[in-house]
């Protein structure tokens, strides 16, 4: 689970800055000056110097305009060159994540460190425990070799003040599947042949330094095409505001979008493919099947855990039948998706269905931008029928119960749910594949809670579980 951090709020601040100059359409003549009102002279500055900061925030605004910061040519090319290709371009690529190089500064390389509570004791379990010498003692007080040390943590056990720490690099420690290292700059670079877009690294990275690429300026040029712009929005978005999800509703349409269509219809579709595989699953004498919907664990098993493949759900996601049903209703419209995470907005941008996307975090800084207060807006009710379980899908859980309201009476079925990716869950789904598993039936989600939980999202995941189950109990 992500936690709220000043990092988080200058992206916030940042993503609301432009789509405020969207909105008024002054994005090329007044971008430029982003930075410097951020960071005015002679005021509060987040890193060494007020230069640094403006610095960063101009690489964090060129990447949620949708450039890769890696592709930078020219240090002195302004932010409003940059603005104005990105309303001329065709296609923005299909990187998601880049790394602001300015910002990744300050994280040494994982290892362990000796600290100030050392007794420089007679015993010296640390040295003696070492199996690389890596550990002398010197005026009373250990210290550590790093040429040496190959940060197995045996001195770490067996101190007996706990005077030696580990110290972390946030977001190579969060990265369940190791896609994020240094290079020789001492600058984190994302593997894009490991990387699962799970976004873990985004919201654990203390300087914000891992910045996810952004469809803003192509969504607003779809406002003022004239074409229809369809919001199909995840069914995670009821628990992001504290208001009903007609006014939610209500705030989006009000934003610029001529209709809306559930992704928790599209999640009906998902769950009766996977009732009738499961069935023919057992029909088949198979051990287990997974889920499919979630982007992250797709990725995974894709890059990671092959040995899983034969074993994984055929049903496409509940953003992929929503979208064939939005453009089959309005088939000269612009798609955009409205997501909860990073992986779902990989998901998007690969899918022949969708445009666009437009995270939540980026939903609610555009509500500020335009000053729209959702407690004000007029409610907008759902215009098409959609059968309740399938809101369920936004938390932990929510697929394998709407399995079990649609499976008929009798079916046997041993579920296993899957509360989050980290290191730990990877080896354990590879174990799977040879049978050891109790279950035959396994929901995979990325994110703690559930989509509720996702990296883009801007309640708290638990207050937002209650809230969506509200919804659907009341519904």
């Amino acid at each position: 689970m992500s936690y709220i951090n000043h990092a988080m709020l200058i992206r916030r601040e940042v993503i609301t800055r432009i789509g405020k100059l969207l909105i008024d359409d002054t994005l090329v003549e007044k971008i430029d000056r982003i930075p410097l009102e951020m960071r005015p002279k002679n005021q509060f500055h987040s890193r060494c110097c007020i230069h640094k900061d403006r610095a960063v925030l101009k690489y964090k605004t060129m990447a949620l305009l949708g450039f890769n910061i890696q592709d930078e040519q020219d240090e002195l090319m302004p932010l409003s060159q940059y603005a104005a290709q990105a309303i001329s371009r065709k296609s923005i690529g299909s990187k998601v994540l880049t790394v602001v190089d300015e910002a990744c500064s300050a994280c040494v390389k994982a290892n362990y460190e000796v600290t100030n509570l050392c007794r420089g004791c007679v015993g010296r379990p640390c040295m003696f425990n070492c199996p690389k010498d890596a550990i002398n003692v010197l005026n009373g007080k250990a210290i550590i070799d790093h040429t040496k040390c190959v940060n197995c943590g045996k001195c770490q056990k067996a101190c007996p003040y706990h005077a030696i720490i580990y110290q972390p690099i946030p977001c190579e420690e969060a990265c369940p599947v190791d896609a994020i290292r240094k290079n020789e700059n001492g600058i984190e670079e994302i593997d894009e042949a490991k990387c699962i877009n799970c976004g873990k690294c985004v919201t654990s990275c203390p300087f914000g330094a891992v910045v996810e690429k952004t469809h803003l300026v192509e969504i607003f040029k779809a406002f003022r095409s004239n074409k229809q712009v369809i919001a199909i929005p995840a069914p995670s978005i009821i628990g992001q505001f504290t208001d009903s999800y007609e006014k939610i509703r209500g705030a989006i349409k009000a934003l610029g979008f001529d209709e809306i269509f559930e992704v928790a219809k599209g999640a009906n579709q998902t769950t009766a493919n996977e009732s009738a595989e499961f069935i023919e699953m057992l029909e088949e004498k198979q051990p287990f099947m997974t889920t499919s919907c979630c982007p992250a664990y797709m990725q995974a098993v894709e890059k990671h855990i092959p040995e899983l493949k034969p074993y994984v759900s055929h049903t496409k996601s509940p953003m992929h039948y929503a979208a064939v049903e939005a453009k089959k209703l309005y088939p000269e419209s612009v798609i955009v998706f409205i997501s909860p995470c990073t992986a779902k907005r990989s998901e998007a941008w690969h899918n022949e269905y969708v445009d666009y996307t437009l995270s939540f975090e980026e939903l609610g800084a555009l509500f500020i931008a335009k000053g729209i207060d959702v407690n004000e807006m007029e409610p907008y009710a759902i215009n098409h029928e959609v059968i309740n379980h399938g809101f369920g899908f936004g938390a932990v859980g929510g697929v394998t119960q709407s399995v079990l309201q649609s499976l008929p009476v009798g079916i046997p079925i041993k579920n296993i749910v899957i509360d989050g990716i980290d290191k730990s869950v990877v080896r354990q789904l590879k174990t799977f594949a040879t049978g050891k598993n109790p279950g035959n039936f396994i929901e995979v989600m990325s994110c703690e809670g559930g989509c509720v939980g996702g990296p883009n999202v801007i309640s708290n995941p638990k207050l937002a579980a209650k809230q969506l189950a509200n919804y659907i109990t009341n519904k």
